[in-house]
């Protein structure tokens, strides 16, 4: 590992525990709390010690950013000394892993959609369903996941530069305020699943040059991005606005493709004879017919 990612890993390590023992206090970790005015906000560094068990001097050595060679034992302490919830406890397990030396090759993400994939799509008439990286490309979708998306597509950002990212446009176009009804969770969740991201690639060049681009144009990405919230983004109710058939509350799962490293497939399934479901109708017959769409580097209009 180069002295420059060592030392991006250590920030990285020391400002996600930072982080999650400034959020817990006293009362909240079953501690005591006696008189005096408190100097840090949440823990301090040996309570969190002493809830993990292991030494104070141990401890701030990992919070300067010192994970490598962490046994998960030390893991699981932390984990339970802080609080974490599943994607958090993962996130440490990856930057854990990624500050080990090892053997192993660096994850590496699909970079095309197989032909078995798009055929799926194909057969997903009635629901919209795209297929994303985790960088939040979208790299394939069926026709009614285009036009549901259609904001989206149309955006002058990716008239001369693709490929098409859902996340760019969150934080860099104006008009995704009216498309995200909900915008201000959808960017929350956006950002900590990119968060989450570094910990499992964290030397996908093209992840940290987006995370670099966001951070610099984007006031909104940025606060967000320094706040080392992660999670996991696997189904809930996406609030959209579409310009023809107007506002819509869409159920979503959003399911990794296991052959496909970094690939997962997303589609929304309204309830039967919902106003959702009839708005959808309607995109459908707008959309007409036709086959799943690839995006790429030989996309027309990509540089």
């Amino acid at each position: 590992m180069a002295d420059s990612d060592r030392k991006d890993l250590a920030g990285e390590v020391r400002e996600f525990l930072s982080t999650r023992r400034a959020r817990i206090t006293p009362e909240q970790a079953g501690l005591p709390v006696y008189g005096g005015q408190r100097r840090v906000a949440g823990l301090r560094r040996e309570e969190v010690a002493l809830l993990a068990g292991m030494s104070v001097d141990y401890y701030v050595r990992l919070e300067r950013g010192n994970l490598g060679g962490a046994s998960d034992s030390v893991l699981e302490g932390l984990a339970h000394a802080l609080q974490l919830d599943e994607a958090e406890r993962t996130h440490l397990y990856d930057l854990a892993r990624a500050a080990t030396p090892s053997d192993r090759r660096p994850t590496v993400t699909a970079s095309r959609v197989r032909p078995t994939i798009l055929r799926l799509l194909d057969s997903m008439t009635d629901v919209p369903a795209y297929v994303r990286n985790a960088r939040f490309d979208i790299v394939a979708t069926n026709l009614l996941g285009r036009a549901l998306y259609a904001p989206v597509f149309d955006s002058l950002l990716f008239a001369r530069r693709g490929p098409v990212n859902s996340v760019r446009f969150m934080f860099l176009d104006p008009a995704s305020r009216n498309f995200w009804t909900d915008w201000e969770k959808g960017a929350d969740d956006a950002v900590a699943f990119l968060r989450t991201e570094t910990g499992r690639a964290p030397h996908d060049k093209a992840l940290t040059d987006l995370i670099g681009e966001l951070t610099t144009r984007s006031g909104d990405f940025a606060r967000r991005w320094a706040r080392h919230d992660v999670k996991f983004h696997r189904s809930g109710v996406k609030h959209l606005h579409h310009p023809l058939v107007g506002d819509l509350a869409l159920p979503y799962e959003a399911m990794d493709l296991p052959s496909d490293p970094g690939l997962r497939l997303n589609f929304y399934t309204p309830e039967p004879d919902s106003r959702e479901r009839e708005a959808l109708g309607l995109l459908a017959g707008w959309a007409s017919t036709g086959t799943a769409v690839p995006f790429g580097s030989d996309r027309p209009g990509n540089d």
